[in-house]
């Protein structure tokens, strides 16, 4: 029983360890954030309702968005020629910098 509850915390320490080092770079993520700082405003918080607002967001919500529509799985044609020619370490680093901004 001692050694399954061993194995099992090693293996938990595992997972979160490869979990905390897939996590993005928000400094960056914050020099790649230019262009969306076009329409998402330079902090992610946008001026236009039309855009959302990308600050405070849940870093695996912001990733799972781009990688829709780097895909094509969500549609739209603004967005899908921008999330285009980003890697998936390229979105972790503009998510963990989006997720660092206060929402306003």
């Amino acid at each position: 029983m001692r050694r399954l509850f061993i194995v099992g915390i090693a293996g938990a320490s595992l997972l979160l360890s490869i979990n905390a080092g897939a996590a993005g770079d928000a400094a960056a993520g914050k020099s790649k954030s230019a262009v969306c700082g076009a329409c998402h405003g330079p902090d992610g918080n946008s001026s236009n309702p039309m855009w959302p607002n990308l600050a405070g967001q849940h870093a695996p919500y912001i990733v799972k968005q781009l990688k829709d529509f780097k895909s094509g799985a969500r549609k739209d044609p603004v967005m899908a020629p921008m999330a285009k020619p980003l890697s998936d370490q390229d979105m972790e680093n503009l998510a963990a910098y989006y997720t660092s901004q206060k929402q306003k």
